[in-house]
């Protein structure tokens, strides 16, 4: 039996529930959902660039404010192009004659001043390429509001002699100009024939090779465009192969100075036959060459 005044005893209060960090189902998914890389992207950038395309569109949707943002553009550009900074007043031609000079003006055909960004120099360019006297034109804005032309010329190498008349040509074969008389360029070596033109490397090639007949020489005509003969004085000429003809010739000099084989009287040297050149007589030295040997020529044409 229990005293009246023991204490009394109490049960132990249950001990507090811990709550459990683990996140809930839904929570976890969003925060994978979160770091995937896609999503954070299209949720950052693609979300805020739907937006703005949606005010975008919506100023856009009138025609009216179209055509007032396009007219606002316009102007502003036009402004800046108009500044006096960029406009072009002089057009400066170097490295060309004076008569070219008025050529590639004229083919330009500016009215200035003009703007700079209203000058295509890539079409410019290639109208003034188009002139037969000019290898290369080099175009350029510079300060100062000047259109700097930098033109290389082609240098006649050679003269032509057409139907039509002279036309000098430069190395290539390329025309340069027209010319009036031989007399205005005698240090050009003439060509003559159909194709000559084309076969101009090839004849300047020959005159390298026939340096020691130059002060003989009178000039190379083209024969059915696709060998040369070489003419001289005393109306001597030379008819070289179509295959090797530099080789040919080489081996007539040779000749040449060994025999003073071309100092004789002879009209033509053949070397189209590689191991047998021919050679035809003036008249003269073919009667002299048939009293020598015996034969009667009172009846032969002299």
């Amino acid at each position: 039996m229990q005293p009246l005044t023991a204490p009394r005893r109490y049960a132990p209060e249950p001990a507090p529930v811990r709550r459990d960090p683990a996140p809930s189902k839904w929570a976890y998914r969003m925060q994978r959902l979160w770091l995937t890389p896609l999503y954070r992207v299209g949720f950052r950038v693609g979300l805020p660039s739907l937006m703005l395309a949606a005010v975008i569109g919506g100023v856009l949707a009138s025609e009216d404010r179209r055509t007032a943002i396009a007219d606002s553009v316009a102007e502003i550009r036009e402004r800046f192009e108009n500044r006096p900074e960029f406009m072009v007043g002089l057009v400066s031609v170097e490295g060309a004659s004076p008569e070219l000079s008025d050529a590639v003006r004229a083919r330009l055909n500016l009215t200035l001043p003009l703007s700079s960004f209203d000058i295509d120099l890539i079409a410019a360019q290639a109208r003034i390429q188009e002139l037969d006297a000019v290898a290369r034109a080099d175009l350029m804005v510079r300060s100062g509001g000047v259109l700097k032309v930098r033109i290389t010329e082609r240098t006649p190498a050679v003269l032509w002699r057409t139907d039509l008349g002279l036309e000098m040509l430069d190395e290539t074969g390329h025309r340069v100009a027209s010319l009036s008389s031989r007399a205005d360029r005698p240090d050009l070596p003439l060509i003559a024939g159909e194709g000559a033109d084309g076969a101009a490397p090839e004849a300047l090639a020959l005159l390298a090779a026939a340096e020691p007949l130059l002060p003989r020489l009178r000039g190379l005509v083209r024969v059915g465009d696709r060998r040369w003969d070489l003419i001289l004085d005393r109306d001597q000429r030379i008819l070289l192969p179509a295959d090797k003809p530099i080789a040919a010739l080489e081996r007539l000099i040779a000749l040449d100075k060994a025999n003073d084989l071309m100092g004789r009287d002879i009209l033509t040297v053949d070397l189209r036959t590689e191991h047998r050149p021919v050679l035809r007589l003036t008249p003269y030295a073919l009667n002299q060459r048939r009293q020598s040997q015996g034969i009667d020529i009172s009846g032969s044409e002299l």
